[in-house]
């Protein structure tokens, strides 16, 4: 049994797969049907790539693998079962031999006033969805201003958290609203305004300073502003306080902050390391040789920093997922087990057009080098759709983008406090909520250290050719969603009106215009929670 099926459970599903040849039977929990690839949800978000092209089939690539549609909800480890919930809301219990737990990560919500009402996400395709149409609609709708007060706030766009996701994502930002003001000028003197916030003293704080100087060059060459030393102190229905005093007028707060390790691996009760559940170097959980773990869920320990342990990256979730499935048939008398150890091969961050900042082998690159490589490096690490992805880049690069809003998610479906953003809420349904610890220290402060394991793409880390970047952008939930109108008073849409409200809150999930809101019918009807 596998739960989750990010980068560290499709790996361990895939490789297990080939590994036992049908002589094991293997199941997948997972809440969607596809393997997402976010790394390239900035460029979903900006209108270069189409929204299946990352994502992977998984009954499609995985033949041999059973796929039950699910979210855990709960492990009996006595009793070897998992519960869960299904798309429609009926639940399920499952049971195991071997459990390899990869549930990953969700959203790292910090006690800063407003974020959870008024910040947009970007941790799953739904926030994509949505970011992409929101952006559309605020140009489009600055563009028939007639207050420049009003025009200027629409037109800025806050990214909060400067590491792999919110850099990539201010980056594409930038250069499509660009191009949508070129076909619908605003008034006279007046672009877009990016703002890219972060409290470390440069943007990827944690490359090597080369590589932060170049992102840093191109970003600011571009035209966004980056504040470095800089967080949010508090959000509001018409902008953002900043940590200097500054008030910044705008619609639209992306939080790029930072995640922690999926809630399922604390409920176990066993030994955590910062929400991590403990393993071995063989991923196995000491004292439960049935239990495994791996990616974001397990803290693994790092045998090239003896007493450290691995960072939650999608390279590592990648390799160990592979480590796992190894280990888990070797339990089963099937090969031989081994510990993970990782190798550093080098780092990409995609800015944009032909622009990257990159360095592969430890060799620093920049501008269409770094471009050319960062792109290989995505398709080969693709586990499908090369072609596709291939193609869509080819059309951008000779066909003007289509800046049109699909409207296919809500504002009210993606709320910021859900422990499954890569799902969209489907009405009559309660949401998952993340409750914070409050004893947990708060790693990624606003605008702080940048979110591991987010779209964007991590570091290409640990892996041949640089492995794929697992879990990221993860994204903040958007609020104000495709679809509804524009936020008045409210960073990213309209005032909630007769908002669906779920058990325990006293607060619409967001901000939703009447017309967004599901017709009476709808709402006792079963839907699936399909993104």
């Amino acid at each position: 049994m596998i739960v989750g099926a990010g980068f560290a459970g499709y790996r361990t599903a895939r490789a297990l797969s080939r590994l036992t040849r049908g002589r094991a039977e293997i199941t997948l929990l997972n809440p969607t049907d596809y393997f997402l690839y976010l790394p390239l949800l900035p460029q979903v978000a900006a209108g270069i790539l189409e929204p299946r092209r990352v994502t992977v089939s998984l009954s499609g690539t995985l033949p041999r693998v059973r796929l039950v549609l699910g979210e855990a909800d709960g492990i009996d480890l006595d009793a070897r079962t998992v519960h869960y919930e299904g798309p429609e809301g009926d639940p399920g219990t499952l049971a195991y031999d071997r459990l390899v737990l990869a549930a990953g990560s969700v959203n790292k919500l910090l006690p800063v006033p407003g974020v959870a009402e008024h910040a947009h996400g970007f941790r799953g395709l739904p926030e994509a969805l949505y970011l992409r149409d929101h952006v559309t609609r605020q140009v489009e709708l600055a563009a028939a201003e007639d207050d420049p007060k009003s025009c200027a706030a629409r037109c800025t766009f806050v990214v909060v958290g400067a590491g792999y996701t919110g850099t990539e994502v201010a980056a594409q930002g930038q250069l499509f609203t660009d191009a949508q003001v070129r076909r619908h000028p605003l008034r006279s003197g007046m672009r877009p305004r990016w703002l890219l916030l972060d409290i470390a003293d440069r943007v990827l704080p944690e490359l090597d300073r080369r590589l932060s100087r170049t992102a840093g060059k191109v970003l600011r060459e571009r035209g966004v502003d980056v504040r470095t030393g800089t967080s949010v102190k508090e959000a509001t229905p018409g902008g953002v306080l900043l940590s200097d005093g500054e008030f910044v007028d705008t619609r639209t707060l992306v939080w790029c902050v930072g995640v922690r390790p999926d809630p399922l691996a604390e409920s176990l009760g066993l030994p955590l390391e910062r929400g991590r559940l403990l393993v071995d170097p063989y991923l196995s959980v000491p004292g439960r040789p049935e239990l495994f773990a791996c990616g974001d869920a397990a803290a693994v320990p790092d045998l090239e920093n003896p007493g450290g342990y691995t960072p939650m990256t999608a390279q590592h979730a990648w390799r160990q997922g592979s480590t796992a499935a190894r280990n888990v048939a070797a339990s089963l008398g099937i090969g031989e087990s081994r510990p993970y150890r990782h190798r550093d091969l080098g780092f990409v961050v995609d800015l944009g057009g032909v622009k990257a900042a990159a360095n592969p082998l430890g060799i620093p690159l920049s501008g269409v080098a770094a471009g050319a490589v960062t792109r290989g490096y995505h398709l080969a690490a693709m586990p499908g759709n090369r072609v596709r992805v291939a193609a869509d880049w080819l059309l951008d690069a000779v066909l003007p983008r289509q800046a049109v809003q699909l409207g296919l998610v809500r504002s009210w479906s993606v709320p910021l406090d859900t422990a499954s953003p890569e799902l969209a809420r489907v009405p009559g349904r309660p949401d998952k909520h993340v409750e914070e610890p409050m004893h947990e220290p708060a790693k990624s402060q606003p605008g702080g250290e940048p979110a591991r394991n987010q779209a964007g793409g991590e570091p290409a880390r640990n892996q041949p050719g640089g492995e794929p970047a697992k879990n990221q952008p993860g994204g903040e939930p958007a609020k104000n969603q495709p679809g509804g109108e524009p936020a008045k008073n409210q960073p990213g849409g309209e005032p909630a009106k007769n908002q669906p409200v779920g058990p325990g809150r006293t607060e619409p999930p967001g901000p939703v215009r009447q017309q967004d809101l599901p017709s009476a019918a709808d709402s006792g009807t079963s839907a699936e929670g399909d993104s």
